[in-house]
C-alpha cells in the first residue's frame, strides 16, 4: 500500500496506534504513516512513495521479470516458462525450494550459521533487516558519473535546456538594471520638479544648481545630485519610464517562456532516464540468481526499485532544473554587479568562498544521515511487507506485540536516521541566508556611502542590491540543491548495488537447442551445496527414461526441492552435471530449458487479470477454445462457469475472490496448456479436497502420458502410481524403486509409510 505524504508526524503517531493495538488489524493503519518517514523527508519527494511491498514499477517481487520474460524466478506455478505477457504486471511468489515451505537449505546451515532471510511468511528474525548500506557513501564521484551517463542519451535535449535557462537568465538579470534606470528617471523628474528658477525666471542648468549648492554651504547635498541625470524645471518624464518598464515586462515575460520550456525539457529528460533505470532494474533482477533473493528481502529490494528510485527522480528533476539555472543566475548576476559597481560586486563576490565552504561542510555531514534513512526505509519496507503477508499466522500465533515491537524498533531507527538527516541538511538554508543578509546590509551600507559621495546614481545602487539578492538567491538554491542531491546519490548507490550485484552464470555462446524433447533426464556425479562448509547434495546420480513419472520423498531438509531447482537450472551445480536427452542443460539457454518445462508448486500463484489470462500466462497466443478445453481437463470449467463473468472474471493480485482449491486448478490448467516436455508437482494437491484431489490426479494421470513428470510429495498416497521413487536423505538417494518394491524392502520409505499411515489413524480415532 502506498504511504502517503504524512512525513514524519505521520509515522509517529501511527507507530504508536500499532505499538499499542492488540489487534493485528490495526496493522493496516500503522502502515500509512510507517514508509513515508523516509519518503516524504528526504528533502526531495513529499508526495510519498510505495512501501507496501507491492511492486509499482513493473518490477516482479521474486526476480522472475515482470512482463513474464523468461528468467531465474522460481515462482511461476504451473508455468511452461516461455516468457508470455499477460495484461498485469503479475507479483511473483516465492519459488520452488523457497523457505516458507521447504526448510532444507536453512537446515544445512549449522548452528552459528545466519539463516538466510525468506522471502515472505511468517517472522524471519533479526537477520532478515540486515539490508542496505549502513554508514556512508562507498563513491559519491562513481555513483554521480554513473547517473551522467543516463543522461547522456538526452545530451541534445540537455542542450537546448541549457540554452533556454541562459537566455531566461540574462533576460532575468537584466531587468534589475531597466528597473535602475527606471528609477533614476523617476528620481531625476522629482529632483528636476523640485528645482526652482533664478531671479530671471529661467531655471539654471544642472551645473549651475550644484555650484550655487556648494556656495551656499551644501556640499554633501551637491555631492548627491552629481550621480542624478536631472533636468532642472522637467518633471518626471513619464513617456521613457513608460517605455522602459514595457521593456521590462516583454522580458519578463520571456523570461517565463524560456523557463516553463526549460522545466519541461528537464522533466522529459529525467523522466526518460528514469525509465531507463527501472529497465535495468528490471532486467537485472530477471539475470540474478535464485540465491540473491534468499539473501535479501523482498521489501528491502522492493524498496530500491521503487522508493529509491521515485527519491532519485525528484532529486534529479529539481537538482537539473534548478542547479543550471542559478549557476548561469550567479554568472549573469556577477557580469552585471561588475558592470554597475565594480566595489558592491567585490563585497558579494566576497562571501562565495565562505558559501561554499559551509555547504561543502554541512553536505558533508548529512550524506551519510541521508544514506542510513533510506537503508532504514528499506528494511521498515521489509518488515511491513513481511507482516501484511503473514497477518494470519502471526495473529494466530498470538506475536501481534512481538511484530508491533519489531516495527517501534525500525520506524524508531528510520526516524532517528530522517531527523539527523534533515536536521544536518536544514542547517543550510538559515546559514546561507544569514550569509546573504550581511552582504544585502554590507552593499547598503557602502551604496548609501556611494550615491551621498556622488560616485553612485540611487537606480544604480537599487539595482546593485537587487543582484546582492538574486545572488545569495542562487547560493542558497545551490547549497540547498547539493543537499538534495546528497540524498540523491545515496538512493542511487543502493539502487547501483542491485545492478552490481552477482549475475547468473552467462549463457552459452551457441546454445544447444533439441530439435524434439523426449524427456530422458540424467543427473551424473552431482555436488550441490548452499556454502562451501555445508554440502547438501554429493555424488548423486540418476537416470531417468522418457514419460516416467518419478516421485521424490523424505523428510525436510533432504534435498527433494533442490533437486528439482537444479534441473530448472534456478541453481547451478558445484561439479557433475545434469543431461536432458544427453545433452548437458549448461550447453542450453535458461528460457529454452524453462520453455520445456512446466511447474505446479504448493503455493498457487495467480496475478491480477482476468481467469483466460492466468490460465494463458506460460502460452503465447492461446485461443480461447485451447484456454476452455485446458480449463475442462483439469475441471476448472465447471466452477468458472458458475462465476458471473465467466472466464472473464477478473483476479485481484492475491486471488482472494477463489478458494485455495480453485486458485490450484487454475495454476494446474495453465500447465496443462502449455504442454511442457517434463513435468514438476510439488505437492500440487495439497490445497484441495479429497473429491477434488481424486479429479485433479485424473487430470494429472492424463497430462503425465508421454511427458517425464517430477512429483515432490509429502502424502504417500497420492504416489502409489509413480514408476519410480526416490526416498532421499541428507543430499543423498538412500532407497529407489516402486511402490511395492520399497514396502517390500521395509527401509526407510517403509517407515515413512508406516508413520504416515499411523498417523492418519490416530487422526481418525
Amino acid at each position: 500500500m502506498s504511504t502517503g505524504n504524512s512525513g514524519n508526524s505521520g509515522s509517529s503517531e501511527n507507530s504508536e496506534n500499532f505499538e499499542n493495538s492488540k489487534d493485528f488489524e490495526n496493522f493496516d493503519a500503522a502502515q500509512n504513516g510507517a514508509g513515508s518517514n523516509g519518503a516524504a523527508q528526504n528533502g526531495a519527494s513529499s508526495n510519498g512513495a510505495s512501501t507496501n511491498g507491492a511492486s509499482t514499477n513493473g518490477v516482479s517481487q521474486n526476480g522472475a521479470s515482470a512482463n513474464g520474460a523468461s528468467s531465474n524466478g522460481a515462482g511461476t506455478n504451473g508455468v511452461s516458462q516461455n516468457g508470455a505477457k499477460p495484461g498485469a504486471a503479475p507479483k511473483i511468489p516465492a519459488a520452488a525450494g523457497s523457505p516458507d515451505r521447504d526448510a532444507e537449505r536453512l537446515e544445512t546451515e549449522s548452528e552459528g550459521d545466519a539463516p538466510r532471510p525468506q522471502q515472505g511468511g511468517a517472522i524471519r528474525g533479526p537477520a532478515a533487516f540486515m539490508a542496505g548500506p549502513a554508514a556512508k557513501s562507498k563513491d559519491f564521484k562513481g555513483s554521480s558519473r554513473r547517473l551522467l551517463a543516463y543522461l547522456r542519451p538526452e545530451r541534445p535535449i540537455l542542450i537546448v535546456s541549457m540554452v533556454m535557462a541562459a537566455i531566461g537568465v540574462g533576460m532575468s538579470v537584466w531587468g534589475p538594471k531597466l528597473l535602475g534606470k527606471a528609477t533614476d528617471l523617476i528620481f531625476a523628474g522629482v529632483i528636476g520638479r523640485q528645482s526652482k528658477p533664478g531671479p530671471d525666471g529661467h531655471y539654471p542648468t544642472k551645473q549651475e544648481t550644484i555650484a550655487r549648492l556648494r556656495a551656499t554651504g551644501h556640499g554633501t547635498q551637491a555631492d548627491l545630485l552629481k550621480s542624478i541625470n536631472f533636468t532642472p524645471g522637467h518633471g518626471i518624464d513619464f513617456t521613457k519610464v513608460g517605455h522602459v518598464l514595457m521593456i521590462l515586462a516583454g522580458l519578463y515575460v520571456l523570461v517565463f517562456v524560456c523557463m516553463m520550456i526549460q522545466s519541461r525539457l528537464v522533466i522529459i529528460v529525467v523522466n526518460r532516464a528514469m525509465a531507463r533505470l527501472r529497465t535495468d532494474i528490471e532486467a537485472k533482477l530477471s539475470r540474478l540468481p535464485l540465491s540473491y533473493f534468499d539473501k535479501q528481502p523482498r521489501g528491502e529490494v522492493l524498496s530500491r526499485a521503487t522508493n529509491d528510485v521515485d527519491n532519485l527522480a525528484q532529486s534529479l528533476q529539481q537538482s537539473l532544473a534548478q542547479v543550471v539555472m542559478q549557476v548561469f543566475t550567479l554568472l549573469g548576476v556577477m557580469v552585471f554587479m561588475i558592470w554597475t559597481s565594480w566595489l558592491l560586486a567585490l563585497i558579494a563576490i566576497a562571501m562565495v568562498p565562505l558559501s561554499v565552504f559551509v555547504a561543502g561542510r554541512i553536505g558533508k555531514r548529512s550524506k551519510p544521515q541521508f544514506v542510513k534513512q533510506w537503508a532504514a526505509t528499506g528494511r521498515l519496507n521489509a518488515h511491513i511487507e513481511e507482516m501484511y503477508t503473514g497477518h494470519q499466522l502471526v495473529k494466530a500465533f498470538g506475536r501481534q506485540e512481538e511484530a508491533a515491537a519489531e516495527f517501534k524498533k525500525q520506524n524508531d531507527v528510520l526516524n532517528d536516521a530522517s531527523f539527523k538527516a534533515q536536521f544536518i541538511s536544514g542547517l543550510i538554508q538559515p546559514t546561507m541566508m544569514f550569509l546573504g543578509n550581511v552582504t544585502y546590509v554590507l552593499v547598503a551600507v557602502v551604496g548609501g556611502l556611494r550615491v551621498s559621495a556622488g560616485a553612485l546614481s540611487l537606480g544604480s545602487v537599487q539595482a546593485s542590491i537587487q543582484y546582492t539578492r538574486q545572488f545569495s538567491m542562487p547560493l542558497s538554491q545551490v547549497a540547498a540543491m547539493a543537499n538534495m542531491m546528497q540524498s540523491g546519490v545515496a538512493s542511487a548507490e543502493r539502487i547501483f548495488q542491485i545492478l552490481d550485484a552477482e549475475e547468473m552464470s552467462p549463457e552459452p555462446a551457441q546454445p544447444v537447442e533439441l530439435e524434439r524433447v523426449q524427456g530422458r533426464v540424467e543427473f551424473r556425479d552431482v555436488n550441490f551445496s548452499y556454502s562451501a562448509d555445508r554440502p547438501l547434495i554429493e555424488d548423486l546420480s540418476l537416470a531417468v527414461q522418457p514419460g516416467q513419472t518419478v516421485a521424490i520423498v523424505g523428510p525436510t531438509g533432504a534435498g527433494k526441492t533442490t533437486l528439482v531447482n537444479l534441473l530448472m537450472r534456478f541453481y547451478e551445480v558445484d561439479s557433475g552435471a545434469i543431461l536432458l536427452d544427453g545433452v548437458d542443460t549448461a550447453e542450453m539457454s535458461r528460457e529454452y530449458l524453462r520453455t520445456q518445462t512446466g511447474m505446479v508448486l504448493q503455493d498457487a500463484w495467480l496475478f491480477g487479470g482476468s481467469i483466460a489470462d492466468n490460465i494463458a500466462y506460460g502460452t503465447q497466443g492461446a485461443s480461447i477454445e485451447r484456454i476452455k478445453a485446458a480449463a475442462a481437463a483439469t475441471h476448472v470449467d465447471h466452477f468458472v462457469r458458475t462465476l458471473p463473468d465467466g472466464y472473464d472474471t477478473v483476479l485481484d493480485e492475491e486471488g482472494s475472490n477463489l478458494s485455495a482449491g480453485e486458485k490450484q486448478l487454475i495454476t494446474i490448467a495453465r500447465a496443462f496448456l502449455a504442454e511442457p516436455a517434463i513435468l514438476i508437482l510439488d505437492e500440487a494437491t495439497s490445497s484441495v479436497d479429497t473429491r477434488t484431489e481424486v479429479l485433479i490426479q485424473r487430470a494429472m494421470n492424463k497430462l503425465r502420458e508421454g511427458r517425464t513428470s517430477f512429483v515432490i510429495a509429502h502424502r504417500l498416497s497420492t504416489i502409489r502410481d509413480a514408476d519410480m521413487i526416490l526416498v532421499m536423505e541428507n543430499g543423498r538417494i538412500v532407497e529407489k524403486g516402486s511402490h511395492v518394491q520399497l514396502l517390500d524392502a521395509d527401509g526407510a520409505y517403509s517407515r515413512l509409510y508406516a508413520a504416515q499411515f499411523s498417523q492418519a489413524l490416530a487422526e481418525v480415532d
